[in-house]
């Protein structure tokens, strides 16, 4: 039986190159929490097509953009595929990440109590990781990581990642769609501020749970473990973040703010990063190519 607080949810699974038996364990476990989950897959394998003509169901429907057209283009192919068939909020769902039983209930619930909502999220765990990470926000020129101090508590952040992101088809509507240009990384970043710049505001609920995998396989430093992409993804991290600080709508401490993060990144995977060389390389030239405008997907060799 359908949940009521599923109702007019249809959740966006992207997919590239998915492992299918994780991708099978979300859908079972994101199927009984929503109206309708359209996969949109950038071009995945063979593999992959055969598989999606046996789970079209009902409930699951699957576009196939043919090529790796980002993430996105992938969002927005969703999202315009739920538009017309009604939905009241759209569920933004990377193709590794469990949510939790209800946490789709838990977000929708919430929505109904937050002022000027853009969009909510779920406190997620990487296992890899020691701790959850924490929901993110930048005060004045100081980046908060703001904890869960209670199950219920609600969390003000600049915004939330796009795996788990609830957001109001309405609002969509006035703020627009993700930036297609980025490709990947820092998509969900531009779109929450971009709705703040609106006059919306994005919430972190702790009472709603996610497994998320963050990055390849993390960097032992101390007693941490940090992050890891690839140097492919270092670029579009780079190149998106500096594409990023050239919108005069942002505003100037989150740049600044963000950019220091980004420059103590920088020296941190040229130097500690495996092939770090190859890091080092596609970080420099993200930098560039963000400066001279460049957009899209990148066009040439990664070593």
């Amino acid at each position: 039986m359908t949940r009521p607080y599923s109702l007019g949810v249809v959740a966006i699974v992207v997919t590239y190159q998915p492992v299918l038996e994780v991708l099978r364990k979300l859908l079972d476990a994101l199927i009984p929490q929503v109206e309708s989950v359209v996969v949109v897959d950038n071009g995945s394998h063979a593999d992959f097509q055969a598989w999606s003509n046996e789970r079209q169901t009902r409930n699951v429907e699957v576009l196939l953009l043919g090529e790796n057209r980002g993430v996105a283009v992938a969002h927005n192919t969703g999202i315009q595929w739920a538009r017309n068939h009604g939905a009241r909020f759209v569920l933004l769902m990377d193709q590794d990440s469990i949510p939790s039983p209800d946490m789709v209930d838990k977000l929708v619930a919430a929505t109904s109590e937050l002022p000027s909502l853009a969009a909510v999220g779920p406190r997620y765990l990487d296992e890899r990781h020691d701790n959850p990470p924490p929901f993110i926000r930048v005060r004045g020129l100081t980046l908060e990581r703001c904890a869960c101090d209670t199950q219920d508590h609600v969390v003000h952040v600049d915004y939330v990642i796009s795996s788990g992101c609830l957001v109001p088809m309405a609002v969509l509507d006035k703020v627009g769609g993700m930036w297609d240009d980025l490709f990947i990384d820092y998509v969900d970043i531009e779109w929450g501020l971009r709705a703040r710049h609106h006059g919306f505001q994005s919430y972190g609920v702790c009472s709603a749970h996610m497994q998320h995998s963050l990055g390849d396989q993390p960097i032992k430093f101390f007693s941490k473990n940090i992050a890891l992409h690839s140097p492919l993804r270092h670029y579009y991290h780079f190149r998106n973040a500096v594409l990023l600080y050239k919108e005069p709508w942002v505003p100037l401490n989150w740049k600044l703010v963000d950019g220091w993060r980004l420059c103590l990144k920088y020296i941190f995977y040229s130097l500690f990063a495996r092939s770090r060389m190859a890091h080092w390389r596609m970080m420099t030239l993200g930098v560039w190519h963000g400066l001279a405008g460049k957009t899209g997907k990148f066009e040439g060799s990664e070593s």
